[in-house]
């Protein structure tokens, strides 16, 4: 059994909330339940999404971030006083409004935030387990300078040298617990292909080009010096209840992003035409691996396999067959209201990626 990730068939982490899991975060915070009540019922999910990932015949397993309400709002809290606010998004289309980072305090690693998340789900399954973490610079993307001297700082490098710091304690917290296997959630760098963001990114007085060579110094800073842990990075476009935060290629990012940052493999998205053509993969390296983000975990509906088999035949024009794998293009669940599609069609999704795999490459 292939042990290395990244495997053929792979997800990106969250999965959408047990109803029974719903309602006991409803009666917590009604003061129903207390802390050791929701974490059984925590737990009990966390099983329940083991079990499901192996029945579908994937050979990684998460805990579903079901012990989170967003995909980075626990981990950020941990490190301080920081909240994201998110403006109300525009009913009538599918793009929504970019949360801003509100930081009220110095960022501050106090002790392990997931290596107790890692321990858990490595003795409920056989697969081999997958932590998720947010990128070291959404805080600073959803912000600018701005929201880091707004409050907690007066040098913005000081900013960023606390923030190298926290997230190289965090890793190697994972890896003195035995986690192998960690994905980095970036919500940044898919987003530079956006000439809407990168347009705001100028009216705030950001130069979208310096930023993109900041964000991967400071990348590679927390990537530095950490063995024995495979480390994969997810390109998000946004994905809070099936809304979306940009739209673009990767192409004005691509040269720098896959030959530049310390990353062995990259989770794509390529769900839709938001994405653009498979043709910045011609810059990716040989030595770097790349996941297709191409099942939808916005949409209702199965997509054919056929024409998954024929998207890959396009991207493997790029980048050979054996150096891609296939995936959902996202979490299914990033906050915990989840994506607009059942449990059903979640499960039906995941087993489509495997069987996507188990006939490309004749293993998941």
């Amino acid at each position: 059994m292939q042990r290395t990730p990244p495997f053929r068939a792979e997800h990106i982490g969250s999965l959408l909330r047990p109803a029974a899991l719903l309602e006991a975060r409803r009666r917590h915070a009604r003061g129903e339940i207390d802390q050791q009540a929701l974490t059984a019922a925590e737990d009990r999910a966390i099983e329940d999404a083991a079990r499901l990932q192996e029945r579908v015949g994937l050979k990684l397993a998460t805990d579903g971030e079901f012990r989170r309400a967003s995909y980075h709002s626990y981990f950020y809290s941990r490190l301080g006083d920081i909240a994201f606010e998110a403006p109300p998004d525009d009913a009538s289309g599918g793009r929504g409004a970019q949360p801003t980072a509100l930081i009220r305090s110095r960022i501050a690693w106090k002790g392990p935030i997931h290596a107790a998340d890692f321990s858990f789900l490595r003795a409920h399954t056989k697969a081999l387990p997958k932590i998720t973490i947010p990128g070291p610079c959404a805080l600073h993307f959803r912000g600018g300078d701005r929201s880091v001297t707004a409050h907690a700082y007066r040098d913005v490098d000081a900013f960023w040298d606390d923030t190298v710091a926290a997230f190289k304690s965090e890793l190697r917290a994972l890896a003195a617990a035995g986690c192998s296997y960690l994905q980095i959630d970036e919500t940044a760098f898919a987003k530079f292909g956006d000439p809407d963001v990168r347009a705001g990114l100028r009216t705030r007085g950001d130069d979208p080009d310096r930023l993109i060579d900041q964000y991967i110094d400071i990348t590679n800073r927390v990537l530095a010096d950490l063995p024995g842990i495979s480390i994969g990075m997810h390109l998000c476009r946004g994905n809070r209840a099936g809304r979306w935060h940009a739209e673009g290629s990767y192409e004005g990012v691509a040269e720098k992003l896959f030959n530049r940052l310390a990353i062995a493999f990259f989770f794509l998205e390529y769900d839709s035409e938001r994405a653009g053509d498979f043709a910045p993969l011609r810059l990716v390296p040989q030595d770097k691996t790349i996941v297709l983000g191409l099942v939808s975990t916005k949409l209702n509906f199965l997509e054919d396999k056929s024409a998954l088999r024929r998207r890959l035949d396009e991207a493997s024009r790029f980048v050979p067959l054996e150096r891609l794998a296939v995936s959902p293009q996202c979490g299914f669940a990033s906050t915990e209201a989840g994506n607009p599609l059942p449990p059903e069609m979640q499960e039906a999704k995941l087993r489509l990626v495997v069987e996507l795999a188990q006939e490309t490459w004749g293993s998941a």
